[in-house]
């Protein structure tokens, strides 16, 4: 079998190469129509919250964003193209924890040529951070961050293209993702990680968990090493992330498919494997060293994986929870809110093109030292249908509308909401939950195929609604307002925030909204975080060649949004070559913590390249925004 080289490959790619597109298609007819001009925009981009005409037909947008003095604290900064990070004038910037980076005493140093040990990387900071969230414990500062997936050729330098040879590289690298949780505290040289604090912890591929849920004991998630079906070890790909307000945090399991293969050429893949990108070859070679990644032995196991985890910072020797009612598909983040009578609300999108945007509704309400044991469990799962109108609904993904048991509702959840007609999505990601009035945030940061292909189950993916543009390479941010202000409300408005594109190169809708200018125009937005004034943070996974369609854009960045008045200003740029992704802020607010994903050439450029938490701070002390 050819193994397909996780480190020249991503793993939106990778999908694409599984499932090439095709030479012609059935939707060529609306592709002309539907970017002929930029004008065609005009009903569907309501810029600032004040633009929109809510809940009597077609919104309309505003022709202008709207006037009066910015709520921004800095002045926004140019495109860059280096190596480095930068930020506006008053503020500075200072890494706070690397990839093999020491939580503890007994872990060895990082060796700047060589990296970490088997011994030391399950001790040590993983590798390409994702999501996070800080929470405050105690009076102490404790962050949970993600550590999404293992750049092999710098992970494992010692070995040809970083392939592994052995049981001990497979299990590097399994220690290598996952999850960290450590305490941070601020002195005189900035904010530094808390050596051996008792919070520190690491969270693999190896660690056990409990299965809670709908799925939880069925056939499906039963192996030999678990026969209950309710105790499984590991978190896969862990990208996006989210926090209850009960303090624990979320972390969201996405493309899980590729840690996967078989070591029997021949063995036929079970039902629903097609769906998920379940093939004979994996990214890591796992299959050929760990018997639990082989598919034609353990053909169950990845029904065990594509969840959110509940994980509680305070205590380290509690076991994370696979919470099975969220639904089982390529999580990007968990965005929870309370509805009007404080129930549960979690906000899920996955990141595939052509896939769907979620909503879990528990049952019981929260109440703050109550029980929250079951909130995550007991609960129905939705997902939503976008009409052209700017309105929308939630359909409840049960027995009687999809033709499926509770069960293999959370485990085929994606088979379910192409059963009940749910709109296909440009790659939905982060979702955000304004904390000063009710309406909700999606990037959905691109999708080539838009009008081009359906999506792995089939379903048609047509130009319209909060996807317009066909071989959308850009990206869009949709916003919904959930009817009579309650998040649990089966009906919602919703408009466009922002069209990315770039208007030095573009006169149609590519050249995207009015509020995406030459001074602050960005591709593929992904990550996205409320502060507690209510600007929108937004950070960019996409093409920073600063060619072709992609000129002038540069580097990977983070800019900041006023749902307000629809403006956008770029706060900061990364390193070439990588994501900026995950943000969090101190309890005083005055630190913003960054993650920097799959950097090439950082922090140190005569050493190997290492994922990196930065802390952005105003030098004059005060809160950050």
């Amino acid at each position: 079998m050819k193994r397909f080289n996780i480190n020249k490959i991503s793993w939106d790619e990778l999908d694409e190469l599984r499932r090439p597109t095709p030479e012609t298609t059935d939707f060529d007819r609306v592709v002309a129509g539907a970017v002929s001009r930029r004008g065609f925009l005009s009903g569907l981009v309501a810029f600032g919250s004040g633009a929109a005409v809510m809940g009597s037909g077609m919104l309309r947008g505003s022709t202008a964003l709207a006037q009066g003095a910015s709520r921004f604290a800095f002045t926004p900064i140019a495109a860059q193209t280096d190596f480095t990070i930068h930020v506006p004038e008053g503020y500075e910037w200072k890494t706070v924890a690397s990839w093999g980076d020491p939580l503890f005493s007994d872990a060895p140093a990082f060796d700047p040529q060589t990296g970490t040990t088997v011994e030391g990387q399950a001790r040590a900071f993983g590798e390409n951070t994702d999501g996070m969230e800080l929470f405050s414990i105690d009076g102490r500062e404790v962050i949970a961050v993600n550590h999404e997936y293992a750049n092999l050729d710098i992970n494992l330098p010692q070995n040809d293209e970083g392939a592994p040879v052995s049981a001990d590289d497979v299990r590097k690298i399994q220690d290598a993702q996952g999850v960290a949780v450590f305490e941070v505290a601020e002195g005189e040289n900035g904010w530094e990680i808390v050596i051996d604090s008792p919070y520190n912890r690491r969270i693999t591929h190896n660690t056990p968990m409990r299965i809670a849920g709908p799925a939880a004991g069925h056939d499906l998630l039963k192996t030999e090493a678990d026969p209950t079906g309710t105790e499984a070890l590991g978190t896969f790909n862990n990208c996006g992330a989210g926090r209850t307000p009960w303090g624990t945090y979320l972390t969201c399991e996405e493309n899980f498919n590729g840690y996967f293969g078989s070591t029997d050429a021949a063995f036929e893949r079970p039902e629903g494997f097609d769906r998920y990108g379940i093939e004979l070859e994996s990214g890591y070679d796992y299959e050929m060293f760990d018997a639990r990644f082989d598919i034609s032995k353990t053909a169950n196991e990845p029904n065990r994986a594509g969840y959110v985890v509940e994980i509680d910072p305070a205590d380290a020797s509690s076991t994370p929870v696979k919470r099975t009612a969220l639904g089982r598909f390529k999580h990007e983040n968990a965005e929870v809110t309370l509805a009007a009578d404080n129930r549960v609300v979690v906000y899920l999108g996955d990141d595939e093109r052509g896939e769907f945007l979620y909503r879990y509704v528990s049952n019981g309400t929260y109440e703050e030292g109550g029980d929250t044991s079951t909130l995550l469990d007991d609960g129905q799962l939705y997902v939503a249908r976008f009409h052209e109108d700017g309105t929308g609904e939630w359909l409840a993904l049960t027995p009687e509308a999809t033709g499926m048991d509770r069960a293999m509702i959370h485990i085929h959840t994606r088979q379910a909401a192409s059963a009940v007609g749910a709109t296909t999505m440009d790659r939905p990601e982060w979702v955000a939950v304004n904390p000063a009035k009710a309406e909700a945030y999606c990037a959905l940061t691109n999708n080539k195929n838009r009008a081009v292909k359906p999506n792995a189950g089939g379903d048609e993916t047509p130009v319209g609604g909060p996807n317009p543009r066909a071989e959308n390479n850009y990206g869009q941010i949709v916003r919904w307002r959930p009817t009579g202000e309650d998040h649990a409300a089966d009906g919602f408005d919703w408009d466009l925030y922002v069209m990315a594109g770039n208007p030095e190169v573009h006169d149609d809708a590519y050249a995207g909204s009015d509020n995406v200018t030459p001074g602050n125009m960005f591709n593929s937005p992904d990550g996205m975080k409320f502060d507690s004034q209510g600007m929108l943070w937004i950070q960019t996974d996409g093409d920073d060649s600063n060619e072709g369609d992609f000129a002038g854009m540069g580097n990977n960045q983070m800019l900041c949004g006023d749902p307000e008045t629809g403006e956008i200003a770029r706060f900061m740029t990364g390193p070439n070559g990588s994501e900026v992704t995950g943000a969090t802020f101190s309890t005083d607010r005055k630190t913003m913590f960054v993650g920097i994903q799959h950097p090439m050439n950082f922090p140190d450029p005569e050493a190997l390249p290492r994922s990196s938490i930065v802390a952005i701070r105003r030098i004059d002390g005060a809160v950050i925004g």
